[in-house]
């Protein structure tokens, strides 16, 4: 067999009991994350579908929670993973790592604490001016108290690729050579970076920029708050905040999708490798995941023209790294590997599926003429859930599920090899019903549907029940899994 179980201790040789302890940890309490998530998610599309009723206050205190939750788990557990393998290749700090997971639980504590004890609701974007004017359904404390919590979590993310930055540039030198630029322009193959490396080189640099245009969005807002003569003006606010927005979830799936390099190979027997084309792609990701978040602005009409066009574009442009590099390889690897089918192997597969498959109704989106008609329906939430539940949270599960075969006596059971198939049909059937309704132009962010509006969400309550259960089950069996864990030496 090509798949032979590796010790992590030949893999992570720079990995210490702390550190695997830490990432252990960042996996549990993402996963726990997410299924709370799901289940926020499952009551709102309860009450859409009449079958409960909640009110409407609640219902978008929820909704900010939810997607408020959904973005920060993203993240955590993406850098999770990143760090994780990256130690491989550079040495990392276990200690900034810790601060990372502390400053990042505290801001989740200021963002509960701001939602539904200060009964804030203006949705995870804090779209300016909107937190400073509620209409009296929330104070100036609780808009204040969101978004330091999100300060607090962007200042984490900046501590660690801080420290990430540093590592990978007294290994390689500079961050030039870490995205293998010489292999790009020159050909030279001395000390090519892994594609782990080229990946965190990448989202280093584009998220860094992100958080810190997201930062001083943030401060501005605080500031208006508690002195209402401050003011931004609104496009600028708006353009930075879904520039901020749109980079960072992006960069969760493209930290993630660094499980897929490292745990795939161990199945099939063959190596990802860097080639020119595959440090290509990433040095194109790095600009375009900058430059495509206008596709966010289509309808805004007093926007310049020549930066919707971009968005439009870009959008085109951008689902060809996944499709014809990630993709297009990873079926080059699997084929005639004999690779083993599990529970991890299966929803990494699964995993890329989700995030190629998820381009297509936002490629459909980015297009002015779609969009104007499109946007503001379950056509939107439809294409990211397709992006996050059946792409970016598949490749969560799907390496916790290697973490707890190759760290414990736990080997997979016939369950494990069935579960990808149901998780695969309770996402896909959470993403068609919000697809199907929003080609039907069912609009989203309504707290109440009208009778005509309630079968497919009828029919999404259902596939996301199962999605619940089943996610359930992995969480257990991580947690069951988790006090016989041993890094083998």
């Amino acid at each position: 067999m090509t798949n032979t179980k590796q010790p992590l201790s030949m893999d992570l040789p720079h990995l210490t009991d702390s550190g695997f302890k830490t990432i252990s940890v960042i996996m549990g309490l993402s996963a726990l994350v997410i299924l709370l998530m799901m289940i926020a998610g499952l009551t709102m599309r309860l009450n859409q579908a009449q079958i409960i009723t909640i009110d409407a206050a609640l219902f978008y205190q929820v909704l900010t929670a939810h997607g408020a939750g959904m973005v920060g788990v993203a993240g955590l557990s993406g850098a999770g993973i990143m760090w994780f393998f990256l130690s491989r290749y550079v040495s990392l700090s276990v200690g900034i790592l810790l601060t990372f997971l502390s400053l990042f639980l505290l801001g989740v504590v200021l963002i509960l604490g701001a939602i539904f004890v200060g009964q804030f609701g203006a949705a995870w974007t804090f779209l300016y001016p909107l937190p400073a004017v509620s209409g009296g359904a929330w104070g100036a404390g609780a808009a204040a108290c969101f978004v330091l919590g999100l300060t607090s979590i962007g200042v984490a993310f900046l501590l660690l690729y801080l420290d990430i930055g540093v590592a990978i540039i007294r290994r390689y030198g500079s961050l030039s050579k870490a995205l293998a630029w010489p292999l790009i322009f020159s050909g030279s193959q001395e000390d090519v970076p892994p594609p782990t490396v080229i990946a965190s080189t990448a989202v280093t640099i584009f998220n860094t920029i992100g958080i810190v245009v997201g930062a001083a969005v943030l401060l501005a807002t605080l500031a208006n708050l508690y002195m209402p003569e401050f003011k931004t003006d609104p496009l600028l606010a708006k353009n930075m905040i879904f520039f901020f927005g749109h980079v960072f979830i992006n960069a969760s799936i493209y930290m993630s999708v660094i499980a897929v390099y490292e745990i795939i190979p161990l199945y099939t027997g063959r190596p990802w490798k860097s080639s020119r084309v595959f440090a290509i792609a990433w040095s194109a990701i790095l600009l375009m995941v900058m430059a495509v978040y206008p596709h966010h602005l289509l309808q805004d009409t007093v926007m310049p023209a020549w930066a919707l066009t971009m968005g439009q574009i870009i959008s085109y442009l951008s689902g060809i790294p996944i499709i014809a590099v990630t993709a297009f390889s990873l079926l080059a690897y699997i084929y005639r590997s004999n690779m083993r089918w599990d529970l991890a192997s299966g929803l990494l597969v699964l995993s890329i599926f989700g995030w190629a498959g998820g381009s297509v109704p936002a490629i459909i989106d980015g297009t002015i003429s779609v969009n104007k008609v499109m946007h503001n329906t379950l056509w939107v939430p439809g294409h990211f859930h397709f992006y996050l539940i059946v792409g970016m949270v598949a490749m969560v599960f799907g390496f916790m599920a290697w973490l707890r075969f190759e760290t414990s006596s736990k080997q997979p059971t016939g369950m494990d090899k069935v579960a990808v198939w149901i998780y695969a049909i309770g996402g896909l059937g959470v993403v068609i019903t919000f697809l199907i309704s929003g080609a039907l132009s069912v609009p989203r962010r309504f707290a109440v549907y009208t009778d005509a509006w309630t079968s497919q969400t009828v029919y999404a309550s259902g596939f996301a029940t199962l999605l619940i259960l089943i996610v359930t089950m992995f969480l257990l069996k991580f947690l069951i899994a988790a006090p016989g864990w041993r890094r083998q030496e």
